[in-house]
């Protein structure tokens, strides 16, 4: 018995071995393991791979390198477009900054121009209502004084007339019952009165 358990491993590890070789055999047969690395299939793989290889280049090439150049050109467009449109702005803000600038020194200019006519224009006036106040004050200065010699030469000639009287009834008083000589009289007083 131990013989036949012993006969019957021997024979089981001789299976074993024959069913390894077996597989290896087999294995070897088949080719190698992965398909895309078997020779015999290397025509019909380069024919696929050509007809994809044609096929990308005919959509990259018709369809997809078109779109881009065109999306490229566009963009392109629209930045050599923004650029001169940028520029053109900024000539225009230089410009109008010019023009500002001018219009505010213009109008600086006109306010000094103004206010120099209108300080002229003030002196003027001035000056004429002084000529006039100068006038009016030396018309009524000469009336004034017109006026006062005429009072004075009033006021000379009742002093004379007076004291022609007074003089006249003092020398009454004095001599009673004499008769007074009014030319005498008068010569006095003329005399008295001149110096």
């Amino acid at each position: 018995m131990a013989e036949d358990a012993e006969h019957s491993v021997a024979d089981a590890a001789h299976g074993a071995a024959d069913a390894a070789h077996g597989a290896a055999d087999a294995a070897h047969s088949a080719g190698p393991g992965m398909p895309q690395l078997d020779i015999a299939t290397f025509p019909n793989q380069i024919f696929w791979l050509v007809v994809t290889l044609v096929v990308i280049w005919l959509i990259l090439d018709k369809i997809a390198l078109p779109r881009i150049a065109s999306v490229l050109a566009e963009r392109q467009g629209t930045l050599t477009n923004d650029l001169a449109a940028a520029e053109d702005l900024k000539r225009q803000a230089a410009e109008a900054e010019k023009a500002y600038e001018q219009a505010l020194a213009d109008a600086r200019a006109e306010a000094h121009r103004i206010a120099d006519e209108t300080r002229a224009e003030i002196q003027a006036g001035l000056a004429e209502a002084t000529a006039r106040a100068d006038e009016q004050i030396a018309a009524k200065t000469a009336e004034s004084e017109a006026r006062i010699a005429e009072i004075q030469a009033s006021a000379a000639q009742s002093v004379e007339e007076v004291a022609r009287d007074v003089t006249a009834e003092i020398v009454s008083a004095i001599a009673p019952g004499q008769s007074v000589d009014a030319d005498a009289v008068n010569a006095a007083v003329t005399a008295r009165m001149r110096g």
